[in-house]
């Protein structure tokens, strides 16, 4: 998983139910040659998916990285899961960048979220 530098410090706000999530947790391997460029190529097709709704992204010190994506519906979820430049990197994934990963794909029913006043 990336860094992200550039990433707001702040969750994806909540959406209206029902939508999907797809929770990608990570452990990366030291050869991560070609991963940056390729993650970021992952972020930008993903923005192309009809029913993308945002992605949120967080490492651990200790090396756990996960990302969530957001996603309207089950259609929008299988068009990324389908996408071939994304089938690729999985290959890839699994051949050089993670020496694990899990995958959790769940119908969000109930969201909701809280932001601080000002002042």
């Amino acid at each position: 998983m990336s860094e992200h530098p550039e990433a707001p410090v702040a969750p994806v706000g909540a959406f209206e139910p029902p939508y999907y999530v797809a929770v990608f947790s990570t452990v990366r391997t030291a050869d991560q040659d070609g991963y940056r460029e390729t993650d970021a190529r992952m972020e930008e097709l993903v923005k192309g998916v009809p029913g993308f709704l945002g992605m949120d992204h967080a490492q651990t010190p200790g090396g756990l990285g996960i990302t969530v994506g957001y996603f309207r519906d089950a259609d929008a979820l299988a068009a990324w899961r389908r996408d071939a430049e994304h089938r690729a990197a999985q290959r890839r994934g699994r051949e050089q960048w993670y020496e694990r990963y899990t995958l959790h794909v769940a119908k969000v029913e109930r969201s909701h979220a809280f932001v601080r006043p000002e002042g």
